[in-house]
C-alpha cells in the first residue's frame, strides 16, 4: 500500500522556492503552468467550433485534473474502466462514460451499483447479449445509459455495418431499464500518424461507417442524443467531419514524445506544451561516456521508444533504459559529465501507461513544488 500523502519524502518541499530540483526520484512531474495553457487552448478551441469534450481520463486517471477539466467547459469525463469510473464518481464527477464495454457478472453488478449513484453515467455496447444482461440487472426506476459502440477503424469493440447497429439501437429502445445514449465512434488507430495529410486521408476512409449510419438513422427520423469520439491526434479533423457533438481527447494535457512528433492541425507547429515529465537523479558515474540513473524499465512506459531528455543534460545526450531501476544517459561528445546527484527531466515515450506507474503527481509551478496530487483512478480491480 502506497504511503499517505503527507508521508511522502517530497511533502518537506511543499512551498520551497526551487524544491523542483531537490525532489526524491523518480518522480512524475506535472509543471502546472503548461498543464493550465493546454486545458485553455483545447477549451477555447472547443467553444469557437462548437464541439463538446468529455476529455478521456486514461491518460490523466485523477479525479482532481477530471474537475478541473470540467470547470474549463467539459460535458464530463471518459474512461477506461469500470474501477476509473468508480474513482471518478465517488469523487464527485458527473457525466462519467465508460469508452469499454463491460460484460462479466461482476463488472455489470457494480456498474449497475454505480448507476445508482452517478450523475449521468453512460456505459457502450456492441453486442446484444451483452445488451440483454445490461437490461436484466439495471433497474427501471433509474435506467442505465447505453451508447452503441460503432466500429471506425480501430479494430477493437464496435459493431460492423449500419443494419446491425440500428437493430442493436432497437433492442436497447426495448427495455425500459435501459436509454438509449448515443453513439460512439473512436479511431486509435489513426490518432498518432505524425503527417497532417496522411492522418486526415485514413481517417476520412475511416469514418465512412459513421457517416453511412448517420444517414440512415436520420432518414429514419433518428437523431442520436450524443456522437462521441476522437482523440487528441484527430480533434480538429473530427470537429470539420461534422459527424460528431463531442470529442474525447486526453493526451493534450499533458502530451508525450509520441504527440510531440505529430503535426496536430496542419500547421507544422506545436499546439500544446509538454507539461509531463519524470524526474531522475544521476546515481553512478563511475563509467567513461555515460552517467547511470534512477529511472529505469519502471518508470516510463516502454512500448513507444525511448524518453526524450527536456531538462538538465548536456547538449546531445540520450536516454536508455538499462534495467528494471536503472537509466542511462550516454554523452554525444567526449569530455561530456554530470555530477552524483545531479537531476534531469525528461518527456516520456507515451503518457497513459506512464501515468499508470505512478500514485501521484509533483505539480510543480516554475521550479517550485506547489502540490501533490494523487493519482486515484490509477490500476484495475
Amino acid at each position: 500500500m502506497p504511503p499517505r500523502l503527507e508521508d511522502r519524502p517530497n511533502m518537506r518541499l511543499l512551498g520551497q522556492a526551487g524544491s523542483r530540483q531537490y525532489l526524491s526520484t523518480p518522480a512524475l512531474i506535472l509543471d502546472l503552468d503548461a498543464f493550465e495553457a493546454n486545458v485553455a487552448a483545447m477549451a477555447s478551441w472547443a467553444r469557437e467550433t462548437g464541439i463538446g469534450l468529455r476529455p478521456h481520463a486514461k491518460t490523466h486517471k485523477s479525479s482532481r485534473i477530471a474537475k478541473a477539466l470540467i470547470a474549463a467547459g467539459a460535458k464530463g469525463s471518459s474512461v477506461a474502466t469500470i474501477s476509473e469510473a468508480e474513482a471518478f464518481v465517488d469523487a464527485g464527477v458527473g457525466g462519467v462514460l465508460i469508452t469499454s464495454t463491460l460484460v462479466t457478472g461482476d463488472k455489470i453488478a457494480r456498474l449497475v451499483a454505480l448507476n445508482d449513484r452517478a450523475r449521468d453515467l453512460m456505459v457502450i455496447a456492441d453486442d446484444p447479449g451483452n445488451v440483454e444482461k445490461l437490461a436484466g440487472a439495471a433497474s427501471a426506476a433509474k435506467p442505465l445509459n447505453v451508447m452503441i459502440d460503432v466500429e471506425v477503424g480501430s479494430g477493437r469493440t464496435g459493431v460492423v455495418g449500419t443494419a446491425s447497429v440500428i437493430n442493436l439501437i432497437e433492442r436497447v429502445n426495448s427495455y425500459p431499464s435501459l436509454r438509449f445514449a448515443g453513439l460512439q465512434a473512436y479511431n486509435g488507430s489513426v490518432q498518432a500518424i505524425p503527417g497532417h495529410s496522411d492522418r486526415a486521408a485514413k481517417l476520412d476512409a475511416d469514418l465512412t461507417p459513421l457517416r453511412e449510419l448517420l444517414a440512415a438513422l436520420s432518414a429514419r427520423g433518428v437523431k442520436p442524443p450524443i456522437v462521441s469520439g476522437g482523440g487528441t491526434g484527430t480533434h480538429q479533423l473530427d470537429a470539420k467531419s461534422g459527424l460528431f457533438t463531442e470529442l474525447q481527447p486526453g493526451s493534450y494535457i499533458v502530451m508525450d514524445r509520441i504527440y510531440g512528433a505529430c503535426d496536430l492541425r496542419g500547421s507544422g507547429l506545436g499546439t500544446f506544451r509538454h507539461s509531463l515529465f519524470v524526474r531522475t537523479s544521476v546515481i553512478s558515474t563511475a563509467k567513461p561516456g555515460y552517467v547511470t540513473t534512477d529511472a529505469g524499465l519502471k518508470a516510463f512506459s516502454t512500448d513507444s521508444g525511448a524518453p526524450v531528455i527536456a531538462t538538465g543534460a548536456p547538449q546531445g545526450a540520450t536516454y536508455s533504459f538499462k534495467g528494471d531501476e536503472h537509466g542511462r544517459i550516454s554523452f554525444a561528445e567526449p569530455g561530456q559529465s554530470m555530477a552524483i546527484g545531479h537531476q534531469v527531466e525528461c518527456v516520456p515515450p507515451h503518457c497513459d501507461p506512464t501515468v499508470n506507474l505512478y500514485d501521484c503527481y509533483h505539480v510543480v509551478r516554475g521550479d517550485t513544488l506547489v502540490d501533490i496530487w494523487p493519482i486515484d483512478g490509477r490500476g484495475h480491480w
